[in-house]
């Protein structure tokens, strides 16, 4: 990706201009450096079956980390082991990493 000094406009943006547009712009809320990138040539390849199951994976695991940290009790311990700890820099990533063993290439929480 591409540095670029943003105008006041952009500062916070994330994601698409539109729709039909296929540059990015991301802001680093931590650094205040915002990145610009674009699509180029994407793939119009039919997923894999391990590309599948990544994408199921992910999508079951982070649904699991949005509900634990709607629940204050539980985000509150997480936030307090988050904040013992320097190598993960957001509380989301931090919840996903800890939650990421918990489930199998499936996306099936182990233990049940």
């Amino acid at each position: 990706m591409a540095r670029i000094n943003p105008m006041d406009l952009i500062k916070s943006m994330s994601k698409k201009l539109c729709m039909h547009s296929n540059v990015y712009f991301r802001s680093n809320p931590l650094t205040g450096t915002t990145y610009s990138g674009k699509i180029c040539n994407p793939s119009d390849k039919q997923d894999s079956d391990a590309q599948t199951k990544a994408k199921n994976r992910f999508i079951k695991v982070t649904a699991a980390v949005r509900l634990i940290l709607q629940d204050p009790e539980q985000k509150k311990k997480l936030d307090a082991e988050f904040k013992a700890q320097s190598k993960i820099g957001s509380l989301f990533g931090y919840a996903m990493h800890k939650l990421n063993g918990n489930y199998d290439d499936n996306g099936d929480k182990i233990g049940g």
